[in-house]
């Protein structure tokens, strides 16, 4: 048995091909916290065991290597940064390879291997080497490091991998990472985008290499310059102009691993070759063909890096508080065009400008400042473009290529319209605030143009908008003179028609933005869809909670469950991770004392419920697919005077009306309330109404708290909450079911409390209001909206049994959008009526030109009020 063991590890250490050989090596012994590196021969760590050679490169097995300060490297993950289980984490170092040195041979039959495809990136630091930190499964670090060890590993912008060697990232260290990256406003405004790194080795498994030694991670100590906000850690030995002195780790020999090598070897030389197997030879060359299947499938990368740190610069001009405030703003709209988990945005200052060697590691450089550039700084910008770099100019003094800024102040701060070719050649027509510049080509110059281009709706056609290449290595800048990357509320407008205006254009801004952006090479995809998140059960009264639990207990089945035909609800004392949460498995956390969110106050819901029914028993998440299904398999059962509703911060998949999705940012108040109407009642007789109240009541919730009642929430039928009669700020679906007498009743109701962007929200209005109006109004919150509004449902609801329609529509009419609309049936060509009222059943009723009145179903018509539009359902 012995032989058999010791052979198979000789065949395992010789026998089989790198992929196998790696692989096998790096899942037997990375519990041994050994450290994994691959290297030119030339570069083998002093002490380190070699397990493979190929074509010059070697595959070197050493003691374990610890970085324990990550506080200086630029975080891909600003929070969390978090190494997941039985992942490794290792540093890859690149050096900049230029042009057609970069090229590889087109010949090769080699299949190449992206880093970026193998790795979730977290932390970089730009120089020489250029040094990126990664976790990776053992498959996919393996299969880097064999695409390394056969020349087929690809990264990208110039780098060229050196060296690949794992690393133990400290419990301490990240813990600490964590806790920074609560305060994202430090990490937002570090202003260096090269941060220095200094990685302290632990004394009695490392020592520092002399300049004769190998170099694993760093470089010669050198000179630096200092940081111009000091904004890193107080107490940073670097502060300032001084040198910094970095470390080598240095690989010395893993002695239990070659131990247990030698040990084998020493067994098998004392064995008969008769008890030695025959075992097949391994043909694989790719870890594909010999990774085991039970090993997870690599998840998706939330990262959008191909081996460049995936930095955006902003440069708002000389340091000010003036000039932090545009940073701010600049960062803002970009946070919300691209995914933070992909990119990093940082305030580059004039000092660092001119001193790092930011170009390294930049993706994008957005100029952001009307003042005029120092001609080194000017310089410097110009080099990065030459280089291939993109710039992105955003009301700027900045601009190349032959173009001109020429003053039309008459445009200063006035909202304009602006056309804007996309790279498709379609057009987007906006509202959009102006400044007071535009291009124009210099004498004679017949400048070359990318298809992006703006230009404003007058008689000049003045440009506001171009998209100019430069030099031969793909640079290129998008420029701007108008102000993209201003939001309504923070624009300088004199009047209620400018602000209306440019918060209408509000999603096409988003959109032109986005269009610059994917041009200039980043991605504007979709951010990840956030992971599901337990339930918590919560009760709104202190009585009601043991009833609940007495119910529960009779109703859940053996496992804690409750099923229905959607999903699964299981009711646990605690979360514990290894439940899994999926969209039809749900756990559903017991203990209140356990709860806490950012997003959801209980207290101040239950300060603004006031029902004697509705909204008493609370299912909250974080994070759900919709609260439409979570009271799938309750509603039937609970006890209706619990009143049970579902309120979610986050809804993954949102339903609208018919197939429409509802978008659910954070920032928006979503809820599922259920309540049962009696058939033979007035309510259960007209339950169209039902989604009439629900919207009226949102309106209500706002515009009756003391000093909000000018704050213009309207409702448009048949199931809108609006601003004004310009854009839509929430809705309601409804779904009934009726059982015997009794109609169950979910109302699914989402509108936007402070998601400004990128449409509009309540604070929105609240804020424009107080700069109207000279006012001091505090912002909203969802948590108090989603109460007051159930309080206002139930009081409407009762109101409505009482004395019918006749009880609630005067206050519908007060706040409805339709009052003497005159709109087209059918078409632009169809005939013109007018806009009566509901009828009895919550129906809308329409005058004809002939004195005919004609009442329109909510749910076999679409109300385009842009278009104004009624279209009938088509058969």
């Amino acid at each position: 048995m012995l032989i058999t063991l010791c052979y198979l590890y000789l065949w395992a250490r010789w026998g089989r091909r790198p992929a196998a050989l790696v692989r096998a090596t790096v899942r037997r012994l990375r519990a041994s916290r050994c450290s994994f590196t691959f290297c030119g021969a030339a570069a083998q760590p002093t002490g380190a065991r070699v397990c493979l050679s190929l074509g010059g490169r070697v595959f070197c097995v050493g003691e374990s290597q610890s970085i324990e300060d990550l506080n200086k490297w630029a975080l891909f993950l600003v929070s969390p940064f978090m190494l997941e289980a039985e992942h490794i984490a290792f540093v890859t170092e690149s050096i900049w390879v230029q042009g057609e040195n970069l090229q590889r041979s087109s010949s090769s039959s080699e299949t190449i291997v992206k880093w970026s495809d193998c790795c979730l990136p977290l932390a970089c630091r730009p120089g020489e080497p250029y040094q990126l930190i990664a976790e990776a499964s053992v498959d996919d670090f393996s299969k880097l490091g064999v695409a390394f060890m056969e020349d087929r590993l690809q990264m990208d912008n110039g780098l060229v991998p050196q060296k690949i060697i794992s690393v133990h990232l400290q419990d301490s260290t990240l813990k600490d990472l964590k806790d920074q990256g609560s305060n994202k406003q430090a990490q937002i405004l570090q202003p260096n985008p090269e941060p220095s790194l200094e990685i302290e080795p632990k004394q009695d498994i490392m020592e520092h290499v002399g300049k004769d030694g190998p170099k694993v991670l760093g470089q010669e100590p050198k000179q630096r310059r200092g940081s111009a906000s000091g904004s890193e850690p107080a107490g940073d030995s670097d502060r300032g102009g001084g040198s910094v002195e970095h470390y080598h780790l240095h690989l010395s020999s893993c002695h239990e691993c070659l131990e247990l090598e030698n040990s084998t070897i020493e067994s098998v030389r004392f064995a008969s070759a008769e008890n030695i197997p025959d075992l097949p030879y391994d043909y694989s060359s790719s870890l594909e063909s010999v990774a085991d299947e039970t090993c997870p499938e690599r998840e998706g990368r939330r990262v959008n890096i191909t081996g460049k740190a995936p930095n955006i610069l902003v440069y708002v001009g000389s340091d000010s508080q003036e000039a932090l405030g545009r940073f701010q703003q600049v960062r803002s709209v970009l946070a919300d065009c691209v995914d933070t988990d992909s990119y990093i945005l940082y305030h580059l200052p004039e000092e660092s400008a001119l001193g790092d060697p930011w170009p390294d590691s930049c993706l994008l450089l957005v100029v952001a400042t009307s003042e005029s550039i120092p001609e080194d700084l000017y310089r410097k910008f110009m080099a990065y473009l030459s280089q291939g770099g993109k710039v992105l100019g955003l009301s700027s003094s900045f601009t190349f290529g032959g173009f001109q800024m020429t003053s039309k102040g008459v445009l200063q701060k006035t909202v304009q319209n602006l056309v804007f070719s996309k790279s498709d050649q379609s057009e987007v027509k906006l509202s959009i605030l102006s400044s007071d510049y535009v291009y124009r080509e210099g004498p004679g110059e017949r400048l070359s143009l990318g298809k992006l281009q703006g230009h404003l709706e007058n008689e000049d056609q003045d440009r506001m908008i171009i998209q100019v290449p430069s030099g031969t290595h793909g640079g290129e800048a998008v420029l701007c003179q108008v102000h993209l990357e201003l939001p309504p509320s923070s624009a300088i407008v004199q009047t209620q028609e400018d602000f209306n205006l440019l918060k209408s254009s509000n999603i096409r801004r988003y959109e032109v933005l986005k269009e610059i952006l994917t041009t200039l090479g980043l991605s504007c995809d979709m951010k990840q869809v956030p992971a599901l998140t337990p339930l918590y059960l919560l009760a709104a009264t202190e009585e009601i909670w043991d009833p609940l639990m007495q119910w529960l207990g009779k109703h859940v089945g053996p496992e804690g469950e409750i099923k229905s035909s959607k999903l699964s609800l299981k009711f646990v004392s605690s979360c514990v991770s290894e439940i899994e949460i999926t969209p039809s498995y749900i756990p559903v956390v017991t203990d209140m004392e356990a709860f806490s969110s950012e997003n959801f106050n209980l207290e101040i819901y239950r300060q603004n419920l006031q029902t004697k029914q509705f909204g008493k028993i609370i299912l909250f998440a974080e994070v759900t697919p919709t609260t439409m299904s979570l009271l799938d398999g309750l509603m039937f059962e609970m006890p209706q005077e619990m009143g049970l509703i579902a309120i979610a911060v986050r809804q993954t998949q949102g339903k609208g009306r018919g197939r429409n999705a509802w978008l659910s940012p954070v920032g928006c108040a979503i809820s599922t309330l259920l309540i049962s109407i009696p058939l033979r009642s007035q309510l259960g007789q007209r339950i169209p109404f039902v989604q009439h109240l629900m919207s009226l009541a949102v309106v209500e919730a706002v515009r009756s708290i003391p000093g909000y009642q000018d704050i213009n929430l309207r409702v448009k039928w048949p199931n809108d909450i609006y601003y004004s009669d310009l854009m839509k700020i929430g809705g309601v679906l409804v779904n009934s079911t009726l059982m015997r007498e009794t109609f169950y009743i979910l109302i699914g109701c989402g509108f936007n409390v402070t998601n400004s962007n990128p449409t509009i929200c309540i604070n929105d209005l609240v804020a424009e209001y107080n700069r109207q109006h000279k006012a001091e109004l505090k912002p909203l919150r969802a948590d108090c909206l989603i109460a007051r509004a159930v309080t206002t449902l139930e009081k409407l609801i009762d109101t409505f049994q009482d004395q019918g329609p006749s009880g609630v529509l005067p206050l519908y009419y007060k706040y409805w959008v339709h009052s003497g609309q005159q709109v087209r049936l059918g078409s632009v060509e169809g005939p013109v009526v007018s806009i009566v009222g509901l009828d009895d059943s919550g129906f809308l009723r329409v005058h004809q030109e002939g004195g005919e009145v004609v009442t329109v179903h909510p749910d076999g018509n679409s109300f385009d009020m842009l278009r104004n539009l009624i279209l009938p359902k088509r058969q």
